[in-house]
C-alpha cells in the first residue's frame, strides 16, 4: 500500500493519448521525412540513369550511323573510279552494241558516263553527245587533276558523285551520279535519318570530329569548296524510349508508395493498435493495490514477450512494494513520509503509536505540529531538502510529551527518476534508555569507585577547562607510601580503605576551588589554581599532616602511609596542563629521592628532571635507532702504565645521534632507555656491533682488547647470555679479544644472577671487569666474591687524586686489595699528568681518560693507533736520546 498522495508511478490518465499520438507522429514522421523523400530519390536517380544509358545509347547510335552513312558514300564514289577503270576498255572496243548494254543499266541507277577528249566533255548515250536529265560537268573541273579521282561536287546546284580516270594525255573517262534526296536519303536507316543534303562545309572540321556534331558529314570533295552531308534526325527516333523509361519509373515509384502504404496500415493495425490495449491495461493497474495484476499482452509474439517481461518487472515491483510496506509496519522506529513541502502523507503503525493518532488524521500536517520539540523541524526539512544531499542526516531530538523522550532522527531526500527531490523520510528512534544508561556509564566513567573522585581520564578532560583564564596554575602529584605494605600485610580491601580515609583527609584540606582526583593505584592528583608557589607549598605541608596522621588498625597493628608530593607551577595561560601533569610527575619522584613525605618542584633548569621530562621521547628514539641499526659505537683507550701490558685496550662507549645530528653521550639518555626497559636491547645491539666491527678487523684479534659495558637490567635479561654465544659463534670472535664490564651497584643489586651470569660467560673465556668501583660503599667482601678480572676505580676518587690525599688514600688501598686479589686496577678520568704521576706512584695497572685519548668514532680506532704508533716511536727516540745525552 503507497502512502496517501504518492501519485502511481505507472501510467496516468493523460499518459495513454500522448503516447499513441507520439508513437503515430513517428511513424508518420518516419514515412513523410524519410520513406517518401527516399522513393523520389531513388525515382530521380533512376530516372536520371535512363536518361544518361539513353543519351549514351542514342549518341554512340548516331556516331555509329554516320560512320556508316560517310562509309557508304566514300565506297559509292571509289566505285566510280573502279566503273571508269571498267569502262576505258569497252570505249576503246570498236562497236557501240556492247556500250550500250552497259549504258542501259548504268541510266537506271542515275550513273552517267562522259568522255574527255581534247578539252571538251560528251555524254557517252546510244552515241548521241547529250541524254536527257544529265548533267555534263564542264570540262574546266578537269583541267587540275591527275591520272584519277573521284569525290563529290555540285555543278549548276545539283549534287554529284563523280569518278575521274586518265587514261591518256588529252582524255579521261568520267563516271557521275545525280545525288537526289532518295539516293542521299538511302545511305541512312529510315528510323534515324529524316533528310540527307549534299551542301558547302559550313565549318571546318579536323578528322573525326564530325563523328560530334550530328549535323554535317565531310565527304571527298574533287573540285571546288569542301562538301558535306548535311544529315538530319528523325524527331521521334528516341522519343519513344524516353516515354518509355519514364513510365517505367513511375510505375516503380507507384509501387513504392503502395509499399509504404501497406507497411504505414501494417504498422498502425499490428503496432499501435496493440499498444493502445496494452497501455488500456496499465492505465487500469492500480499501484497501490494489495493485489498482482498482470497484462494480457494480445497483438502478436512480440507483444507476447513484452508482455511477459512488463509482468516480470510487475511482479518483481508488487514483490519490493509489499516487502517494503511489510518492512516499515515490522520495524521497531517510527517513519514518517513528507511531500516537497514538509507535509506529513504517511505514516508507519510505530508512528503512529508513538504519535497517538491514525495515519489519516496526520496527513497534510506538519512535523512541528505533531511533534512537539525543542527543533524547528519544518525549517530544518525545508533547508535539507534544498540542498539535495543525498546522504542521510542524523540528529537528536528531544520530544516535548507526557514523559520527554529522547530520539534519534535519521533524514533522508527522497527523489523521483529525474534526480529531483519530492520528499523526505524521517526516521525516529527512541533512545531515551540509550541516553539515560550512557550518563550513567559516563559518571561511573569519571568518578573512582573506591573514593568517589575524578579517576585520571575525567582529570585530564576536565583539566584544560579548569585551566582556562586562571593567572596561576599549580598541578600535585601525589603518590602515598608504605601503601605496598598495607595490601602485603592486610589485603586489598584494607588498602582500599586506607585510600577512602586519605581521600577525605584531603578533601578536609580544600577551600572549593580545587580539583582532586585519583589518577591511580595509590596515586593522586591535585589541581590549584591563582594561588602563589608559597601558598600552594603551605597548603600541601597541611595534606600532608593529615594524611600523615590517619592510621588503619589492621591484625593488632596500626599502620600510616605518607605521602611524597611533586608540584609543577605555571605563571599565565597555561595551553598544555596535561605537559604539565607529566612535570608534577617527574618532581614527585625527585621529592621521592629526597626522603619520606616530601614536596618538590619541578624546576626546567634542573638537567637531571629535564631528562625525565624527555625521557619518553627519548625511549622512542632509542627504540627507533635500534630498529633501524642506528647505534653509534665510539672507543676510548686504556694505557698501560707498568710496561707489561701485551694489548691495547679500548672501551666501546654508546652514542646517539638527535634529530638536529649532533652525537649526544649517554648521560642524556641512558636514564630513560633504563627507566623503560630498554637497555637490554641496547646492549645486545652494542654487542653485535662490537663483535661484527672484531669481525671485518681479524688483525687486531692478537693486540686488542674490547671493554663492553654490560647494565643491571642485562644481568637479569633472559636469554643474554645465549645471545652473548650466538654472536661469538656467528662472527668467530676469539674470547681473549672482549672483556665485559659492569657497575658495583648493578653486581650488588643482583647479586646471585651476576654471580650465574659471570660464572657462565667466564667458561666462554670472556673476562671482567667490575666499574665504578667504590662508588656504592661495597665492602671488599663482594669483591672476593665475584670473578673478575679488573676492577675500574671510580673516577670520584681519581679526579682529585694529586690533590686531595684521603682520595690519594682511598686510590691507593683499593689498589693494594686488589693486588693482593690478584686484580688489575683501572683509573678512570685521568685528566692531567700529575694525576698519572701519583698512579704511577701507587702502582695502578691502567689509566683511562682525557689525558690518555678523548672517545673516538669506532672506524676511526686503526687511523688512531698508527699515529699513536708515530706518538710512541717519537716519545722513545727522545728518550734514548736524553739517555744519551
Amino acid at each position: 500500500m503507497l502512502p496517501a498522495g504518492v501519485r502511481p508511478f505507472l501510467v496516468s490518465g493523460n499518459n495513454q493519448p500522448w503516447f499513441k499520438m507520439h508513437i503515430g507522429k513517428k511513424i508518420g514522421v518516419f514515412i513523410l521525412g524519410f520513406c517518401i523523400p527516399a522513393l523520389l530519390a531513388v525515382a530521380y536517380s533512376l530516372n536520371f540513369w535512363f536518361e544518361y544509358s539513353l543519351g549514351q545509347f542514342r549518341q554512340q547510335t548516331l556516331e555509329h550511323e554516320y560512320v556508316g552513312i560517310e562509309q557508304q558514300f566514300t565506297r559509292e564514289s571509289r566505285r566510280l573510279l573502279q566503273l571508269a577503270r571498267l569502262y576505258v576498255p569497252i570505249l576503246q572496243t570498236p562497236g557501240e552494241s556492247l556500250l550500250k548494254g552497259w549504258l542501259e543499266g548504268l541510266q537506271s541507277s542515275n550513273i552517267s558516263l562522259f568522255h574527255l577528249h581534247q578539252g571538251k566533255v560528251t555524254a557517252l548515250a546510244d552515241g548521241k553527245t547529250r541524254v536527257s536529265g544529265q548533267i555534263i560537268p564542264p570540262a574546266g573541273l578537269f583541267s587540275t587533276l591527275d591520272k584519277e579521282a573521284f569525290g563529290a561536287v555540285i555543278v549548276n546546284e545539283q549534287p554529284l558523285q563523280l569518278g575521274f580516270y586518265r587514261f591518256d594525255d588529252d582524255e579521261a573517262l568520267i563516271v557521275t551520279r545525280l545525288l537526289t534526296p532518295a539516293h542521299l536519303q538511302s545511305l541512312g536507316q529510315a528510323d534515324l535519318i529524316h533528310s540527307v543534303a549534299l551542301a558547302p562545309l559550313q565549318q571546318q572540321v579536323s578528322p573525326g570530329q564530325h563523328l560530334k556534331l550530328a549535323s554535317q558529314i565531310q565527304v571527298p570533295t574533287l573540285i571546288g569548296p569542301v562538301l558535306a552531308l548535311q544529315v538530319k534526325q528523325q524527331r521521334d527516333a528516341f522519343e519513344r524510349l524516353e516515354w518509355q523509361s519514364l513510365l517505367v519509373v513511375m510505375l516503380l515509384l507507384l509501387g513504392g508508395m503502395l509499399m509504404v502504404a501497406a507497411g504505414y496500415l501494417w504498422l498502425r493495425r499490428g503496432l499501435l493498435k496493440p499498444f493502445d490495449r496494452l497501455m488500456t491495461e496499465l492505465k487500469e493497474i492500480d499501484p497501490s493495490a494489495r493485489r498482482y495484476t498482470h497484462v494480457s499482452g494480445s497483438g502478436g509474439a512480440e507483444f507476447k514477450v513484452l508482455a511477459d517481461r512488463i509482468n516480470n518487472l510487475l511482479l518483481r515491483i508488487f514483490q519490493q512494494k509489499e516487502r517494503s510496506r511489510i518492512t516499515l509496519e515490522s520495524i521497531a522506529e517510527a517513519v514518517i513520509l513528507t511531500n516537497n513541502k514538509a507535509r506529513v502523507i504517511y505514516l508507519n503503525p510505530q508512528a503512529e503509536s508513538l504519535l497517538g493518532l491514525r495515519s489519516q488524521q496526520a496527513l497534510g500536517r506538519t512535523l512541528d505540529t505533531l511533534l512537539k520539540s525543542d527543533n524547528q523541524l519544518d525549517e530544518e526539512l525545508l533547508n535539507f531538502m534544498s540542498s539535495g544531499s543525498r546522504v542521510p542526516e542524523y540528529s537528536k531530538v528531544t520530544l516535548q510529551m507526557q514523559q520527554p523522550r529522547i530520539m534519534e532522527r535519521a533524514v533522508s531526500n527522497l527523489c523521483n527518476h529525474k534526480g529531483q527531490v519530492i520528499g523526505v523520510v524521517t526516521v525516529l528512534r527512541d533512545i531515551t534508555q540509550e541516553e539515560t544508561l550512557k550518563q550513567q556509564l559516563r559518571l561511573k566513567a569519571s568518578v573512582d569507585g573506591i573514593t568517589g573522585l575524578y579517576n585520571r581520564s575525567a582529570f585530564e578532560e576536565r583539566l584544560p577547562g579548569y585551566a582556562e583564564g586562571a593567572e596561576t596554575l599549580a598541578l600535585c602529584y601525589l603518590d602515598l607510601e608504605q601503601f605496598k605494605l598495607i595490601n602485603d600485610n592486610c589485603g586489598h580491601d584494607a588498602g582500599d580503605q586506607m585510600l577512602v580515609m586519605v581521600a577525605r583527609a584531603i578533601e578536609s584540606c580544600l577551600q572549593g576551588d580545587e580539583m582532586l582526583a585519583r589518577l591511580g593505584g595509590d596515586e593522586f592528583g591535585l589541581a590549584i589554581r591563582n594561588c602563589s608557589a608559597l601558598e600552594v607549598a603551605r597548603f600541601l605541608k597541611q595534606v600532608v599532616r593529615q594524611v600523615c596522621l590517619q592510621i588503619l588498625p589492621c591484625g593488632g597493628a596500626h599502620y600510616r602511609v605518607g605521602v611524597s608530593c611533586g608540584v609543577a607551577f605555571h605563571r599565565g595561560p597555561c595551553s598544555a596542563p596535561a605537559e604539565l601533569l607529566k612535570d608534577a610527575d617527574i618532581a614527585c619522584l625527585a621529592a621521592k629521592r629526597k626522603g619520606s613525605s616530601q614536596i618538590h618542584f619541578f624546576d626546567d633548569r634542573n638537567k637531571e628532571l629535564a631528562n625525565e621530562r624527555n625521557a619518553p621521547k627519548w625511549a622512542v628514539r632509542i627504540a627507533r635507532a635500534i630498529e633501524d641499526k642506528e647505534l653509534l659505537l665510539y672507543f676510548q683507550p686504556i694505557k698501560g702504565l707498568n710496561g707489561c701490558c701485551r694489548r691495547q685496550r679500548l672501551e666501546i662507549l654508546l652514542r646517539i645521534r638527535d634529530n638536529s645530528g649532533r652525537i649526544l653521550p649517554p648521560a642524556q639518555f641512558i636514564a630513560a632507555a633504563e627507566r623503560f626497559k630498554l637497555m637490554p636491547e641496547v646492549d645486545r645491539e652494542v654487542i653485535r656491533k662490537a663483535f661484527l666491527w672484531l669481525s671485518e678487523h681479524p688483525q687486531l684479534w692478537p693486540e686488542i682488547c674490547i671493554s663492553i659495558n654490560l647494565s643491571g637490567n642485562s644481568l637479569g635479561s633472559e636469554g643474554m647470555l645465549d645471545y652473548i654465544a650466538e654472536m661469538q659463534g656467528r662472527y668467530g670472535i676469539p674470547s681473549s679479544c672482549v672483556c665485559f664490564e659492569i657497575t658495583e651497584t648493578s653486581a650488588i643489586q643482583n647479586r646471585t644472577r651476576a654471580m650465574e651470569m659471570l660464572n657462565q660467560l667466564r667458561r666462554l673465556g670472556f673476562a671482567f671487569a667490575l666499574d665504578d668501583f667504590g662508588s656504592g660503599f661495597a665492602s671488599y667482601g663482594y669483591l672476593r666474591e665475584l670473578p673478575v678480572d679488573y676492577v675500574k676505580i671510580d673516577g670520584c676518587f681519581v679526579r682529585h687524586l694529586a690533590t686531595n690525599a684521603r682520595d690519594y688514600a682511598i686510590v691507593k688501598s683499593i689498589h693494594d686489595v686488589c693486588r693482593v686479589m690478584g686484580i688489575e686496577t683501572v683509573a678512570e678520568f685521568v685528566e692531567n699528568q700529575e694525576i698519572m704521576d701519583k698512579l704511577l706512584e701507587i702502582g695502578v695497572d691502567y689509566a683511562q681518560g682525557y689525558a690518555i685519548g678523548r672517545p673516538k668514532p669506532l672506524e676511526q680506532f686503526l687511523q688512531w693507533e698508527k699515529r699513536h704508533e708515530r706518538r710512541q716511536q717519537g716519545l722513545h727516540l727522545q728518550e734514548e736520546y736524553a739517555s744519551l745525552a
